[in-house]
């Protein structure tokens, strides 16, 4: 059973998980993937398709970690700007990885539609939102770049935001209708039933403790058994712990709390983002909001609940609303839980070749549910094949310096913001 302040709303409204036990006993398989979120699901989902014998091996539950926290927006593309990613990455892999990662909302909603995944699913598109003029001109930017790529994104009015949001505080938006919302749990348990139906086996509570290379092969040791397997993918991400240190020590945990309140009546719902869009502004602790099926606003931003930081979260949320929709009165919240994002220096994800048929994608800054659905389909295709260009090239991890004053500054700095 999930923790109501780590998984709140999602682990109240989301269908029951898929029937899982602990690893027990020694597992021969082809593929063994630690972590079962959105990348290490959708590997499962895609190499079990395609004839290959699959083991997952999650530490808790399935959805545990981002995957079962976030706001559930389906985003395409990546948070940093277009032209910055090709900078970076150079010109060849950053239009791949562009090409790649604007594809994938459809890869999310075709999977859904393909396997019948129950998870609120609305592709409605998705408003960036501006905030003051530095926004706007982000926006612009952002738009400009994007559709020169050919993407179905266009800059919103402020009398058309003001009709779309439901708000005046916002002069423009950037609107992408690739991307849409979907209720992130209840998908990871879509991704996880509809894998072991493939014929993937999932093994919950089976924390990894040990993997060694033994007679030609990975051994993946836990508390009650071992997984012998030829390939291993890491499926981790922002969860990621000792076992592969380098990975945890690339990104800075960058704290994420939510807020719900209980729903909305159907006049307040249709003023509030009326055709359920998801939104997230350009303020520096990067306020999110959008709705469920039963018309909740649930509103999200930078830090956690635990100790006197989560009042102060608690009260910046409340006023926010206030001040975005004053329709809603007093503001309460029948939900309240936080996870963790996996923010990387330069905020683009990381491919790694860990050692040899030993795979990870990493380091999704807060765009865990397109990146980690394709990249988990990349990775299966990676292993059975043919082989294909990849959309980032290997690169042994990179550590960031200072990691923990890192970490703490973000939780200090996010409660010293929301303050005011």
């Amino acid at each position: 059973m999930l923790e109501p302040r780590s998984h709140g709303l999602w682990q109240h409204s989301a269908p029951e998980a898929p029937r899982t036990e602990a690893l027990s006993g020694e597992v021969a398989t082809d593929v063994a993937i630690i972590g079962g979120g959105f990348t290490g699901l959708s590997s499962a989902l895609h190499l079990a398709e395609a004839g290959a014998r699959v083991v997952v091996l999650e530490a808790a539950e399935i959805g545990f970690g981002g995957s079962g926290r976030n706001m559930g927006l389906v985003n395409a593309g990546m948070w940093i700007m277009p032209d910055r990613a090709c900078d970076a990455l150079g010109p060849e892999h950053g239009e791949r990885v562009l090409d790649v990662l604007g594809r994938a909302p459809s890869l999310v909603f075709d999977l859904i539609a393909r396997h019948g995944i129950a998870c609120e699913a609305v592709r409605n598109g998705t408003l960036h939102l501006a905030a003051g003029r530095a926004g706007i001109r982000e926006l612009e930017a952002r738009c400009e770049q994007w559709s020169r790529r050919g993407a179905p994104v266009r800059m919103l009015t402020a009398a058309e935001t003001a009709s779309a949001v439901g708000t005046t505080r916002y002069r423009a938006a950037l609107r992408d209708d690739r991307a849409g919302t979907i209720q992130p749990l209840a998908y990871a348990r879509g991704l996880a039933r509809a894998a072991a139906q493939a014929g993937a086996r999932i093994f919950t509570r089976s924390a990894v403790t040990t993997v060694e290379r033994v007679d030609g092969k990975w051994r993946l040791g836990a508390a009650a058994g071992g997984v012998r397997s030829d390939w291993v993918i890491a499926g981790t991400n922002a969860y990621s712990d000792g076992l592969f240190p380098a990975l945890r020590e690339e990104f800075v945990p960058l704290p994420y709390f939510l807020c719900a309140t209980r729903p909305l009546g159907d006049n307040t719902r249709r003023m509030i983002l009326p055709d359920r869009e998801g939104a997230w502004d350009t303020g520096i602790s990067v306020a999110s909001f959008r709705t469920d099926a039963a018309g909740r606003l649930i509103f999200g931003s930078v830090g956690a609940f635990g100790g006197a930081a989560g009042a102060v979260h608690r009260a910046h949320a409340r006023r926010a609303l206030a001040r975005l929709f004053p329709v809603l009165g007093p503001v309460e919240f029948e939900f309240e839980w936080h996870g963790q994002i996996a923010k990387t220096r330069d905020n683009l994800p990381r491919y790694h070749e860990l050692a040899p048929q030993v795979l990870s994608f990493n380091g999704y800054n807060g765009r865990g549910i397109g990146p980690g659905t394709m990249f988990g389909k990349i990775l299966a295709g990676r292993i059975v094949g043919p082989p294909k260009d990849l959309p980032l090239p290997p690169t042994p991890p990179d550590l960031v310096p200072f990691r923990a004053l890192r970490a703490a500054a973000f939780e200090f700095g996010s409660a010293l913001v929301h303050v005011v």
